[in-house]
């Protein structure tokens, strides 16, 4: 991937979003001090993941004491703002941004919840094919190099460097880390659900609608720029005898060098990228 540098840096507050699991700290300067009320929160889909294991339902409560932004409320729940795509306070849609000042009704859906009378009012970008991976989905990020897709990702990166290169490139935030997903700086991002690489590469592309978007190997596996197809004379003095012999066709990646061919690794790819194709649809 391309080096991450620290040159652009972003704006970042704290060095993580805290899951703040009962009263919300005041902020005096800000927000007007109310009588303390509760919240309902109603999670749909599969919100309730982010959810302590022991307290996973739909339905929870909170108590505030004070004005508070209703991205506020959702994270201290521990649902990441980036996994929200429609908000509904007492029926009505709202943004991230929207004050709560007393009892409320609060209705979260993820991305791909069918209700056709809000369509205008989600929050969430759908389609986006760049993505910057973190540390812990090496796997997710060469199958989706794999199926053609731009992957910004190194193994030693720290989450500034990852959120520096995901705003200065534009890319959407692929992590587990659901505190890293709560940066105010994050607009777009996923947290895959499964620990499976094959699975998670599947959520991915449903998630982004990237179905119609496949370009299999089209993408260097190792540094993540694109291939380019070569004559069998521009790189025959680099290969092996017996891949002289047998193969024909060749590409180049335009980055770091390598070469690539349909070697008896290729059908094995081939099979494993159609499951994941099926899977998909």
């Amino acid at each position: 991937m391309e080096k991450m540098s620290l040159s652009a840096p972003v704006s970042l507050w704290g060095d993580r979003a805290q899951l703040r699991l009962s009263m919300l700290t005041p902020k005096r300067e800000s927000w007007i001090d109310v009588n303390p009320f509760t919240v309902r929160l109603d999670l749909h889909g599969d919100l309730d993941f982010f959810l302590r294991s022991g307290a996973r339902r739909r339905s929870i409560e909170r108590s505030l004491g004070e004005k508070t932004s209703v991205k506020d409320v959702i994270e201290s729940c521990g649902v990441p703002h980036p996994e929200v795509d429609l908000i509904l306070v007492n029926g009505q849609p709202v943004d991230f941004d929207y004050a709560i000042t007393g009892e409320a009704d609060i209705e979260l859906y993820p991305v791909g919840t069918r209700i056709p009378q809000f369509k205008e009012q989600r929050l969430q970008i759908t389609t986006i094919n760049r993505f910057v991976a973190d540390g812990h989905l090496g796997t997710l990020a060469r199958n989706l190099r794999l199926l053609g897709f731009d992957v910004a990702y190194d193994p030693h990166a720290e989450d500034r460097q990852l959120l520096t290169v995901m705003k200065r490139e534009n890319r959407a935030l692929l992590t587990r880390d659901r505190r890293l997903l709560m940066h105010a700086v994050v607009e777009t991002g996923y947290c895959p659900r499964s620990q499976n690489a094959d699975e998670q590469t599947v959520a991915v592309i449903r998630r982004f609608d990237l179905l119609c978007s496949l370009a299999p190997f089209t993408r260097c596996l190792r540094c993540n720029a694109p291939l380019l197809k070569v004559y069998k004379g521009e790189v025959i003095e680099r290969l092996e005898p017996l891949t002289r012999i047998y193969y024909e066709q060749f590409w180049r990646c335009t980055g770091c060098g390598q070469i690539y061919w349909t070697g008896s690794h290729f059908p094995k790819l081939q099979k494993r990228l159609e499951k994941i194709r099926a899977d998909c649809a």
